[in-house]
């Protein structure tokens, strides 16, 4: 009877385990929504649609923006008063009007998995529905200073890391304003704002620059992927900031927004004196600021200062050189979270590997064999001491028959027993803990890492980091519907669920026959449970699984007592389970 109440609460466990993993993968794997085809009109004034949750890749959802930003976009690129970009990393275009870098794609980064797929872009005109961009300026005290509607001229014709392009405006009472944009080969403008006064007076301004975007376009964010607002502070980073609470953040080393895979952020130099301020201006409208202190410019004289402005991909590499170079802790703008100390390294060797052979899931599995390699010494000393427990059985039956009415004293005897043999009964647990953090670590790689994203392995598996995409239930995209989440059951799920299966059938049996009928179903929930994670992740554990039985093999051979001792073990409990089942009546199965 305890038994089978054990088997119900399994069973009962398991169904609502299946039924809450949907809702919970939705909000760590939200996939990006497929826009409804849009009506043919709609009434004048009405709302707009609502739009859907976040996903980890950012941009616009509702069907209506994203027509609307097409329109817009073509409609102020058009417009002319553009100085190109053209640079390795980004391309784009800085807005005469008012001195703004408001149109930046990145050239290394696609939107799709798609061949003929558009390049990510991040920063929008203002006014757009995706709006994002950076404005570099000044305020001035008793005399007029550039704004946003300001016509500037240019000295260049195109922004190059070969060719900087400076830009000018003179006010009426002698002062003359530039901003000398420069560019590098990957993610980074410098921006060297120089006020020159003709005037007999001398002229008080105060420099600024700033950063403006909506969060319609906003990636994902939840408690171990932070997107929103972000600042590096006295040699730390703050991800405390979000877009409903956004705050003060005094005399920063940098400061800006963050997406799970993209960065805007304005870097003051070494030892300038700059405050920031991050704040909505609107409705869905937020900035950041870099608020520098006022600069008195005496007649005849020009003052200068430079700040930099980052736009791109959060790829770890660049992160790091310009960390180097003098940016503080700018690859910690990757949420890596507590555990970076293991976290990085994991990312280090995934990384040189793929350098090595070029493909990542290639890599994932040289990574496999790589800690089943390192751990395969405990595994030996887990058969050891499985082997050692397996002797003692007729020793502890002894004692729990003994002392089958007084726990404590059994429990007292059977600790004494593993003493006086020296055998750790937690020794066979030992591989599983030592694997929790490289998935963990691997699990946070795949997520949160720019240089996993969209990186093919082979055959219909075009993005390691998304989930699997063939789903059995629709014939692998034969029939038109996808499956609820917790019924899209992928191949590589299902190769998931065989490999644990067949590596579950050469562990030792439970005694409990309870415990048998979990471990029996175990890999059948893990196929559910596992099938909306990464693709990369399903990698990972199947060549373990695979790894892992292997061994087994290797090891049973070794310890050819042990594979015995677990043969009779599984005839004694099915001897047990027959018997039990005549008893109550029902029909023994065929083995």
């Amino acid at each position: 009877m305890q038994n089978q109440r054990n088997v119900i609460l399994a069973v009962v466990l398991t169904g609502l385990l299946l039924l809450g993993w949907e809702g919970a993968m939705r909000w760590f794997y939200p996939q990006a929504a497929v826009a409804p085809k849009p009506a043919a009109s709609a009434p004048a004034g009405a709302a707009p649609a609502t739009p859907g949750k976040p996903t980890r890749e950012g941009g616009l959802l509702n069907p209506a923006d994203i027509a609307l930003e097409k329109k817009d976009l073509r409609a102020e690129l058009a417009a002319g008063h553009r100085v190109p970009i053209d640079a390795p990393g980004l391309k784009g275009s800085i807005n005469l009007k008012g001195a703004l870098v408001d149109d930046v794609t990145l050239a290394r980064h696609t939107e799709t998995v798609e061949k003929n797929s558009a390049p990510v872009r991040l920063f929008s005109p203002a006014g757009t529905p995706a709006q994002h961009f950076a404005q570099i300026g000044w305020v001035g005290e008793g005399i007029a200073s550039p704004d946003a509607n300001t016509m500037w001229t240019a000295e260049g014709t195109r922004l190059t890391p070969q060719t900087p392009v400076t830009l000018r405006w003179s006010n009426a009472t002698g002062q003359t304003f530039a901003i000398r944009y420069a560019i590098d080969a990957d993610y980074m403008i410098s921006a060297t704002q120089t006020v020159t006064n003709a005037a007999a007076a001398p002229a008080v301004v105060k420099p600024f620059a700033l950063v403006s975007r909506t969060n319609k376009t906003a990636s994902l964010d939840t408690w171990q992927l932070h997107s929103g607002p972000i600042a590096a502070l006295d040699g730390s980073v703050t991800f405390d900031n979000n877009y409903s609470t956004v705050a003060e953040a005094p005399g920063p080393n940098w400061i800006g927004f963050t997406d799970i895979y993209w960065l805007s952020a304005l870097i003051p130099d070494a030892g300038a004196k700059a405050e920031g301020a991050l704040r909505a201006t609107g409705p869905g409208v937020f900035r950041a600021d870099l608020i520098f202190p006022n600069v008195s410019v005496a007649p005849g004289q020009s003052q200068a200062q430079t700040v930099r402005l980052f736009v791109g991909g959060k790829e770890n590499a660049v992160l790091e050189k310009y960390e180097a170079a003098g940016v503080p802790n700018f690859s910690l703008s990757i949420d890596w979270g507590w555990f970076r100390w293991f976290e990085k390294p994991i990312f280090w060797l995934l990384d040189s590997l793929f350098k090595l052979v070029k493909n990542f899931g290639v890599a994932i599995i040289l990574l496999t064999l790589i800690v089943r390699g390192v751990m395969f010494p405990v595994a030996q000393r887990q058969f050891a001491s499985m082997a050692a427990m397996r002797a003692l059985q007729p020793k502890m039956k002894a004692l729990q028959e003994r002392y089958k009415d007084d726990k404590q004293k059994q429990q007292q005897e059977v600790m004494e027993l593993y003493k006086r043999e020296k055998v750790n009964p937690l020794a066979g647990c030992l591989p599983i803990f030592l694997q929790i953090p490289v998935f963990f670590a691997l699990y946070k790689v795949l997520t949160l890492t720019i240089e996993m994203r969209h990186q093919p392995f082979a055959l219909w598996i075009k993005d390691l980091s998304a989930p699997d995409p063939a789903h059995v239930l629709n014939l692998f995209g034969l029939l038109p519907f996808n499956p609820p989440g917790f019924l899209a059951i992928g191949v590589l799920a299902i190769l998931l669920g065989i490999t644990m299966w067949a590596q579950f059938k050469l562990q030792p049996a439970a005694m409990d026959p309870a415990q048998q009928q979990i471990f029996a179903f175990m890999p059948w929930i893990m196929m559910f449970v596992m099938a909306p994670f990464a693709a990369g992740l399903l990698i990972y554990w199947i060549t373990s699984n695979v790894l892992t039985i292997a061994q087994q093999k290797y090891l049973y051979s070794r310890h050819p007592q042990l594979k015995a001792q677990t043969d009779k073990d599984q005839q004694d409990i099915d001897r047990v389970v027959t018997r039990e089942k005549k008893a109550t009546g029902q029909k023994p199965k065929a083995r």
